[in-house]
């Protein structure tokens, strides 16, 4: 049975949020950086998250719903992390990238909690596209991260 409306934007405007957080989170992460490609590849992560917010606010939009405002709680704490750890690590691109993985692994939780539901075969169509593109910008931020390390 596919879940109500209400439901469906619902779980739309969580996504929303966690792809506010990315973007908030790969742009503050941008900024502690020092590796000008590691600045360049953090950009455009922040971009894509932007353009994915973008889709799930039409989609909201055209069910009837108002996309909710802003990230999430966990979100701005993720983000205070950030600018925390960059402070205490001397900005490092190790740290940037472990945090940028941590923020990468919640979203494909809810990328995945989403798709648990029986969601309509238009918004899954969206939805699961989006949820590999998560899934490929983790995996991409922790090899660099790995790579990172075995440099040590």
């Amino acid at each position: 049975m596919t879940i109500d409306n209400d439901e469906i934007i619902s779980t739309l405007n969580d996504l929303l949020e966690s792809c506010r957080d990315g973007e908030y989170g790969f742009s503050a992460s941008v900024e502690h950086t020092q590796s000008a490609d590691l600045k360049i590849l953090l950009s455009r992560r922040a971009q894509e998250c932007r353009t994915a917010g973008m889709e799930l606010q039409a989609l909201i939009r055209q069910l009837g719903g108002k996309a909710d405002e802003g990230g999430s709680v966990t979100g701005a704490l993720h983000r205070g992390w950030v600018s925390v750890r960059g402070t205490l690590s001397g900005h490092s691109d190790q740290a940037m990238l472990d945090e940028c993985e941590r923020g990468e692994d919640s979203a494909v939780a809810s990328y995945r909690k989403a798709l648990n539901k029986d969601l309509p075969a238009n918004i899954r169509s969206v939805v699961d596209k989006q949820a590999q593109g998560t899934q490929k910008n983790h995996d991409e931020i922790k090899a660099l991260r790995d790579s990172l390390k075995g440099r040590r």
